[in-house]
């Protein structure tokens, strides 16, 4: 064999090599160059999205459009929304109403009815008195928050099964999606990244989250778990979640409040008091198949309290982490070898 033929083979071997190295660090790395992140805002939120594959770019935009798209149909700050319509016609007629705003309506009636109205989206002749997060949030009287506790009633919010139209069956009713708009949004954008044909994804939207497809490592995606601090949009975090797909939502006492007289009160009400829930709960965090149902589940859990929230997330398939005012940890069965306890602060339960 001559010198030149040695060389020629010497070379080849080490390619082999080397293209067999970048294969293997592309199977376990490669996602990381193809990285896009961004932020946006809607839905009163700002939205962080990071996508992974060769159509990253495109999936992005994609779902900040859909986001954008289903945030004029549900938003109550415009008179050509979809809810907007809905509510100024209560009492009257029915309305025609985009699909999309058709299918969130049923989701959430099918909860609120499941939880016996621990989450309820005709909340908002009540909810409106608190005005939380607005400029004149104050705590209603006694009379007013009597007088309008009589309109807050889901099974009066009527969404054909085969058409897209709805009703509200007596005038001052009104309805809201704001405690599920997050979930919402993560969605769209789930939905957003499949169609434009992303290799996987999470984003972020509030206090919600939505995963789409594995990572190339097969490694799962790590999700900060805690309770809303007070006023910051940030949580206090206690946990990890290791998870491969779904949604995650939380919600807490911290997440929209005010404190009047030495006293705070907080955002998630009871519709059936129609005042801040305060049954020992400091947050909970639901996982779910769907963004809408994790949203609003976690409201129907907190609502409802730790014991009685068994039964419907066994109905859903969800599974929950419960904080309380104690700081003690809560965590499911179908959670407990994903979640791992951070904080010393915190004490988990058996």
């Amino acid at each position: 064999m001559t010198k030149q033929k040695k060389i020629i083979i010497l070379l080849s071997s080490v390619l082999v090599v080397l293209i067999g190295t970048v294969i293997f660090l592309w199977s376990k790395f490669g996602q990381r160059a193809s990285l896009y992140s961004c932020t946006n805002y809607a839905m009163g939120y700002y939205i962080q999205q990071n996508i992974y594959g060769e159509n990253a770019k495109t999936a992005a935009s994609a779902a900040a459009s859909a986001i954008g798209t289903l945030e004029n149909l549900i938003t109550l700050k415009s008179s050509d929304s979809d809810m907007a319509k809905l509510n100024a016609a209560a009492g009257t007629v029915w309305i025609s109403i985009h699909a999309k705003t058709a299918r969130l309506l049923r989701t959430v009636l099918a909860i609120a009815k499941d939880s016996d109205g621990a989450y309820d989206p005709t909340i908002l002749p009540v909810s409106a008195l608190w005005d939380f997060g607005g400029e004149n949030q104050h705590v209603p009287s006694e009379s007013e928050i009597s007088k309008y506790l009589r309109y807050v009633n889901y099974k009066d919010l009527r969404v054909s099964s085969s058409e897209d139209t709805a009703s509200l069956r007596n005038h001052y009713e009104g309805v809201t999606l704001d405690a599920v708009r997050a979930g919402a949004a993560c969605d769209e954008a789930v939905a957003a990244y499949r169609s434009a044909g992303a290799e996987c994804g999470i984003i972020s939207v509030g206090t919600s989250i939505g995963i789409y497809g594995q990572k190339a490592d097969g490694s799962a995606w790590s999700i900060a778990v805690g309770s809303p601090a007070p006023d910051s949009g940030y949580l206090d975090t206690f946990g990890e979640l290791k998870l491969t797909s779904g949604f995650v939502s939380t919600v807490g006492t911290g997440s929209c409040s005010f404190v009047s007289g030495g006293i705070t009160y907080h955002s998630l009400l009871n519709p059936k008091t129609g005042y801040p829930e305060n049954n020992g709960l400091s947050s909970v965090t639901v996982v779910s198949s769907s963004g809408v149902t994790s949203d609003a589940l976690a409201n129907a859990c907190f609502i409802l309290g730790r014991e009685k929230s068994m039964s419907l997330l066994k109905k859903y398939n969800a599974e929950a982490i419960f904080a309380d005012s104690d700081k003690h940890i809560f965590v499911t069965d179908g959670l407990k070898q994903k979640f791992t306890l951070t904080n010393s602060n915190y004490v988990l339960q058996s």
